[in-house]
């Protein structure tokens, strides 16, 4: 699932006016580091088109993932402040909505509601992700036997259309300004 979704699903109107305001649209040529493992990140990237790959150095230089619009970058490192883990690179030329670094935990320390929605999205997709790599990992041999309970819980079901609509008025916002 797009990890937007999981995100303005969790946020209010406020709070994706506050996003859209605080936040701008920034071309990325295909080839290009978005995120380099070990270099401080400046924003928190949702990808708007294009493709980006996911790697890790010493990791038999295979891809971790591809990520594409949609999919937030930098989440982890905006959550525990620590530099990034992975190298992520455009496959295309790509666009991303970047939200300053320093903007958005400003906003999260003056606004403890924005903070408690902010965090609890991140904290729901990063399980859920965790969720699915853990099966993935660890019970390989089960693969097909059963399906795996990864779905999404209601409560987050219930948001995804609005935080679709969301996620379309940012996109509409971009392209008109």
């Amino acid at each position: 699932m797009k990890k937007v979704l999981f995100l303005f699903g969790e946020l209010n109107d406020l709070d994706v006016e506050w996003l859209i305001a605080n936040g701008a649209s920034e071309r990325v040529s295909k080839g290009s580091l978005l995120v380099e493992e070990g270099r401080p990140i400046r924003a928190l990237y949702i990808v708007l088109d294009g493709s980006f790959e996911v790697l890790v150095s010493g990791v038999d230089s295979k891809p971790l993932g591809r990520m594409g619009p949609g999919e937030i970058l930098g989440e982890i490192s905006f959550v525990d402040s620590r530099p990034p883990t992975t190298t992520v690179h455009a496959l295309t030329d790509a666009r991303v909505f970047a939200l300053p670094r320093d903007l958005l935990a400003a906003k999260i320390k003056a606004d403890t509601g924005f903070g408690a929605r902010f965090y609890r999205a991140m904290a729901m997709f990063l399980s859920h992700r965790l969720r699915v790599l853990t099966l993935k990992f660890v019970q390989p041999q089960n693969v097909g036997a059963r399906e795996p309970d990864t779905a999404l819980d209601p409560e987050v079901l219930s948001g995804v259309y609005l935080a679709g609509k969301r996620f379309e008025r940012m996109l509409k916002h971009l392209t008109a300004g």
